[in-house]
């Protein structure tokens, strides 16, 4: 099994596969949009976790630039229902760390950002997941200031999402937010990252 690769940037596609060059032989890794977004040029260095897939059909490379996210991915996996795809989609919209503080929450809303996850897949995750990441090791305070801090959030994901933002901006927003704090504030803070980012 391939653990990890360390190579050059051969090419890379819009579909979200990178062509990593490892000792003359070009590696087909998978990764996440906003891995694709930060490899370097052709000929730049490289380097991935991998997970390496196997089915009956296919055998494919999944590549990350941190090992909490293969951790991650591999745990999404294993549950029911999740595939690569899913996966990759899951950690596009919520790092390890957000999607852990989610779980700790019981954050369906959260989940439900991430495209194809609807509240009944989202209350599945939930359970699931829960045993497979080490909840136990999190710091509830370093997080979201407890549940005023997740309601705060919720309500600011909620009132972005009234402003029609899309779910993938929303997430992406609130990972750049401070853990906890008021509402107003926190969405005038986001309603500035936004326009910057449009």
């Amino acid at each position: 099994m391939i653990g990890s690769l360390r190579g050059t940037v051969l090419d890379r596609s819009a579909a979200g596969e990178a062509l990593v060059e490892v000792g003359g032989v070009g590696y087909r890794v998978t990764v996440a949009p906003g891995t694709l977004a930060g490899l370097g040029d052709v000929g730049a260095p490289v380097f991935f976790w991998v997970h390496h897939h196997v089915r009956d059909d296919a055998v494919t490379l999944y590549g990350f630039t941190a090992r909490p996210e293969r951790d991650c991915f591999e745990a999404l996996i294993g549950a029911h229902g999740v595939g690569p795809a899913l996966a990759l989609a899951i950690l596009s919209v919520h790092t390890p760390m957000t999607l852990r503080r989610c779980l700790l929450d019981g954050d369906l809303d959260a989940l439900t950002l991430v495209p194809g996850v609807g509240k009944k897949t989202a209350a599945r995750l939930l359970i699931e997941l829960k045993s497979r990441l080490d909840l136990p090791e999190l710091d509830l305070v370093a997080f979201e200031g407890g549940a005023d801090g997740a309601s705060a959030r919720s309500e600011l994901r909620a009132a972005l999402a009234g402003l029609g933002y899309e779910p993938d901006e929303v997430g992406a927003v609130l990972r750049r937010l401070p853990a906890d704090g008021e509402v107003e504030p926190m969405l005038r803070e986001a309603l500035k990252l936004l326009a910057v980012e449009r």
